[in-house]
């Protein structure tokens, strides 16, 4: 009996990522197990070549830079039944048009997850040793700072607050478990016993800014999580608490995050902004009590590469008959990052 022919993939995304999450190596694997052109990379679905080969496609390979897959993209994929997405969230890629045609889409998030866990973890460290006012005192007195100066430093004991028991958010939890912090969850899908198996203990949003150190943001951009530290909110943070956000910045009243950070009561170490970038005269690029970067907590450089390998073992997976490690649901969107 003849072997089945291999599913046509074709490529939508900034075709920039391309040779960063497929080099040769996984390139070569993708073109063994798929029907694919490597030099044909969509971006925009109207455009005449692309839609001929949206026409024909049965998996779709999607990255940042990928076309929202709505009902007209649908509509113009009759054969579609696999989307596989080499970056994080699919929540702002995936229309309503494919969920109802019953797609199956994966996607390499919690590949994605590792470095925004990674990162947040590294910035827990630095902020809980005060490394960034110590930085800018050196900057100007050239000199060591005194006791009085380091009393409050250290990370013995420090309590972190987790918003968000998300893929970041877990693999966040499971990072700091080596360390001597007291970890705070909160999460409205997760339970006190589940919290307690995560290294974590559970309270209201509330409570959990009252009584951390450091507060973490790993909740899901979703209309129940808009702006859910507005200013009331974040007034609950002690004076000289930490806030860091590498979820999304609609998560926090912009305003009422610059009226405390201008008036130095809270720190905050911000990877993500609203609007993102900032505004060139915002103060937050120049406030002693801001470390501000530009969205680079999720994959980059050598890290994307992880991503593609994923994608490509998901592809192998499908024509092989096994089901997806990665498979995303549509009521997973609700609740994870």
């Amino acid at each position: 009996m003849p072997s089945p022919l291999p599913p046509r993939a074709v490529f939508a995304m900034d075709p920039v990522h391309l040779p960063l999450l497929f080099p040769a190596s996984l390139m070569s694997r993708l073109r063994k197990t798929a029907d694919l052109d490597p030099e044909l990379v969509v971006q925009d679905f109207a455009d005449p070549a692309s839609a001929a080969a949206l026409s024909e496609a049965e998996v779709l390979i999607t990255g940042w830079g990928c076309p929202h897959l709505d009902a007209d993209a649908v509509a113009a994929a009759p054969g579609l039944r696999t989307v596989l997405h080499a970056a994080g969230s699919v929540r702002t890629l995936v229309g309503e048009a494919l969920w109802q045609r019953g797609v199956t889409v994966s996607s390499a998030v919690t590949g994605n997850a590792l470095p925004v866990a990674e990162y947040t973890l590294a910035m827990i460290l630095l902020t809980g040793k005060d490394t960034f006012t110590h930085r800018e005192r050196f900057r100007t007195t050239h000199a060591y700072p005194t006791h009085a100066e380091t009393a409050a430093t250290g990370n013995v004991g420090r309590r972190v607050g987790v918003i968000g028991a998300s893929r970041v958010g877990r693999r966040l939890l499971e990072l700091l478990r080596p360390f001597d912090f007291d970890v705070l969850l909160h999460d409205p899908y997760v339970s006190a016993a589940e919290a307690a198996e995560l290294g974590a203990e559970l309270l209201s949003l509330d409570d959990l800014l009252r009584h951390s150190d450091i507060v973490s943001l790993h909740a899901p951009d979703i209309p129940e999580t808009y702006r859910m530290l507005d200013g009331d909110r974040l007034a609950l943070i002690r004076d000289g608490g930490v806030l860091i956000n590498t979820s999304r910045g609609a998560l926090v009243d912009p305003g009422a995050l610059t009226d405390e950070l201008v008036s130095g009561r809270l720190h905050a170490v911000l990877d993500v902004t609203e609007p993102e970038p900032l505004p060139a005269g915002s103060p937050l690029y120049h406030l002693p009590n801001v470390f501000l970067t530009p969205h680079i907590a999720g994959s980059l450089g050598n890290e994307l590469e992880r991503l593609g390998r994923i994608v490509v073992e998901e592809l192998e997976r499908l024509v092989a008959g096994v089901p997806l490690v990665h498979e995303v649901r549509r009521a997973d969107l609700a609740r994870v990052a």
